[in-house]
């Protein structure tokens, strides 16, 4: 329960950072794309005003899981950091590939080839989506052996 609190309160801050970096340095700084480009400007202003506001529900929503689950000494930190990793490279894949390829409602960037910011983009991915799984591990494989010390702790100290 600890561990899957900590994961998808990483994994929605994740999320919601992937999504406030695009937005504001692809969407606000670069001008390359909106969140919808099959429509007028305006349409896609107010489209990259919705995404902003999930992406900022995605965040608020992880940072008050991590609170609560620091606040209840659960915290596993590799887990929490590999859900992180995993929102972001679970982002990017979904964005790179379902809504730029599959639904096409905005591409990266216009008027270039596209075939180098597509694998930069997926191998972004994948790299985040890799680092995530491994800090998973890590997490499963030293999650046990902090509790054992932990319950064995009191338990020494009793018997003294």
């Amino acid at each position: 329960m600890r561990r899957s609190r900590t994961v998808v309160g990483g994994v929605l801050t994740g999320i919601g950072t992937a999504a406030f970096v695009d937005e504001t340095v692809f969407h606000q700084l670069l001008h390359w794309h909106h969140f919808y480009d099959l429509s007028t400007t305006d349409a896609g202003l107010v489209s990259d005003g919705l995404f902003h506001a999930g992406s900022w529900l995605a965040m608020v929503a992880g940072l008050v899981l991590y609170a609560d689950v620091r606040r209840r000494g659960a915290l596993v930190p590799a887990a929490w950091w590999g859900g992180l990793c995993l929102g972001l490279g679970g982002f990017q894949l979904y964005d790179g590939t379902f809504q730029h390829k599959v639904l096409g409602i905005h591409q990266i960037r216009y008027g270039v080839d596209l075939a180098p910011y597509d694998w930069t983009w997926g191998g972004i991915a994948v790299l985040f989506l890799l680092a995530g799984a491994l800090l998973l591990v890590r997490a499963r494989r030293t999650a046990p052996r902090a509790a054992s010390s932990r319950t064995a702790s009191p338990t020494a100290s009793r018997s003294r």
